[in-house]
């Protein structure tokens, strides 16, 4: 089998007695045959638009010969550096990818100038402009992170003497409005299948686009994809996609967070993926399944809370439980084809385990319409409750700001977590000056108690962003900003990329306190370098 998995323990009685039903239901051969009633009337329209990553293996090969031919072109005008721009799976795909097979891609998936500047500039491993392809991908064909990054690309290879149409590729769905400008502005263009979700492209044009001209084996990953078809297809106990959804969504009562331990895996940043299809397809209806991505040493993993399940992600989950106790864990191994066929079912059938579709993303464009209306208001920042040690900190409610600390103010955000609650930690910031960070998720887990996430600000808005408005509303939340003399204009916009990304925190902030009464602590480092440390020893 090209995926394997392993259950003991309380989640091994959950699956023997959820999976019965699911056989039955013929949910696995209803999805293969594209019947879009499986998750209710209401869910149905939608459904109908949105299972074509059933037929992405067929529908993508197609596509090898035109991306490997497009490589060949580029590789031999010295064109060898692939940088691409996209939000949510459009970049969590190829990142998961490119890494798994060793290949160098540059995600440019930020608004953070910073961020931008160092993808415009390059690197000595790498090269610069003079040898860089832009991968620009958009479903939607009007993702403001990807249109402006798409702008100042094209401003940088003209500052050049580069004719930008020879350095920028698109992907996009066809007859979007990023389509109709590029075709009339004479870019390459790549059309998607637009009955693919983002978050289900894996195996698309968006994934298989920036990956092949990166250099990665991307026939290969469609033959691993090929090789589980069979086996997600058919009703039986059998099928790794109905035991890994009765897995991660069955059981009463629901353990309503997954905890993503990577464990001696060849392939790399898989939960990353996991995490934003899971947390979208799922958190709406004040229901979902939050998954968490955690380290092997995780104060989650080392005492596990009861709401959360332990997945380990491993070579080989047959043999691996032999080696090592791991009960009450799911182990999974496979390919990285097979884990993309295999999560995509096992997610939307685990959408119709609760009820709801897993298609769409009703509150992913909230934080989108405040982001817009600060931008063009372009309001004052608001004054900070107080600072200390060279943190502002601003708080949704005063009270959180009572004792005049930054470890009082995190104390007092903590005491507002329900008993299942979980803690979201938001950074809005330039992660290449500042990769330190996601070693304080590993110190609120331990300080709250508590489950505890970390997203990249403005990336996270395109996956968890869904979770955290619509899922149960037991999240806290903790925004990580920066003051930088860093900016970068975007041509042809009115606003800079450090205010863009002020906006983006500032209207997620607004849209979680003021239009879900989530209790939210922004924290604005005024010297990163220095304060992040006052920051990791308040969280202790």
């Amino acid at each position: 089998m090209s995926f394997d998995i392993h259950l003991s323990g309380h989640v091994k009685s959950v699956v023997d007695a959820t999976l019965p039903s699911l056989v039955a239901s013929l949910v696995a051969s209803g999805i293969t045959a594209g019947d879009s009633s499986l998750w209710g009337p209401e869910a149905e329209e939608e459904a109908s638009r949105r299972l074509g990553w059933v037929q992405a293996v067929s529908v993508s090969r197609p596509l090898v010969p035109q991306i490997e031919a497009l490589r060949q072109q580029l590789a031999a005008k010295g064109v060898t550096r692939v940088v691409l721009a996209g939000m949510g799976g459009s970049s969590l795909a190829p990142e998961v990818i490119a890494q798994t097979a060793g290949v160098p891609l540059v995600i440019l998936d930020s608004t953070a100038p910073g961020q931008v500047l160092a993808a415009l500039d390059g690197d000595p491993q790498q090269g610069d402009l003079t040898n860089t392809v832009l991968v620009v991908s958009s479903k939607s064909g009007s993702t403001v992170e990807t249109d402006s990054a798409k702008r100042a690309f094209e401003a940088a290879f003209r500052d050049l003497g580069i004719d930008p149409l020879e350095r920028i590729v698109v992907v996009t769905d066809p007859g979007s409005p990023l389509d109709q400008s590029a075709r009339a502005d004479g870019y390459t263009v790549f059309n998607a299948d637009p009955t693919v979700g983002g978050r289900y492209s894996a195996l698309t044009a968006f994934g298989l686009v920036p990956s092949g001209l990166a250099g990665v084996d991307i026939s290969e990953l469609l033959d691993e994809a090929e090789a589980s078809l069979l086996e997600v297809a058919i009703d039986s106990p059998d099928n790794p996609a109905l035991v890994l959804a009765a897995a991660i969504a069955g059981g009463e009562p629901r353990r309503d967070k997954l905890g993503l331990v990577t464990d001696g895996t060849h392939i790399v940043g898989l939960p990353d993926w996991i995490e934003q299809l899971v947390a979208e397809s799922t958190g709406k209806e004040g229901t979902g399944i939050l998954p968490v991505v955690l380290l092997p040493v995780s104060p989650e993993v080392e005492n596990p809370p009861a709401d959360l399940q332990i997945l380990r992600l491993v070579d080989e989950a047959k043999q691996f439980h032999l080696f090592e106790h791991h009960a009450g864990e799911i182990l999974i191994s496979g390919s990285l084809g097979a884990q993309f066929v295999v999560w995509e079912y096992a997610t939307a059938i685990a959408g119709r385990m609760l009820g709801i579709n897993p298609f769409d993303q009703p509150d992913v464009e909230s934080a989108k319409i405040a982001a817009r209306g600060l931008l063009e208001a372009r309001p004052e920042p608001t004054e900070p409750a107080f600072s200390a040690n060279g943190v502002e900190v601003r708080v949704s409610d005063p009270e959180l700001a009572s004792s005049g600390t930054v470890a009082g103010v995190l104390d007092a955000l903590w005491s507002r977590l329900p008993a299942d609650g979980y803690v979201s930690i938001q950074a809005y910031v330039n992660r290449l000056e500042l990769d330190q960070l996601p070693g304080l998720r590993e110190l609120v887990a331990a300080d709250s108690g508590r489950p505890t996430t970390f997203g990249w600000g403005p990336r996270f808005l395109h996956s968890t962003g869904q979770f955290h408005k619509g899922g149960p509303p037991t999240g806290v939340f903790l925004q990580i900003l920066e003051q930088t003399d860093v900016d970068l204009e975007i041509p042809g916009r009115p606003f800079t990329f450090g205010q863009l990304i002020q906006a983006q925190a500032a209207g997620d902030a607004t849209v979680l306190a003021e239009g879900h009464g989530r209790p939210v602590v922004t924290l604005t480092l005024t010297d990163p370098r220095v304060e992040v440390l006052s920051l990791f020893e308040a969280a202790q």
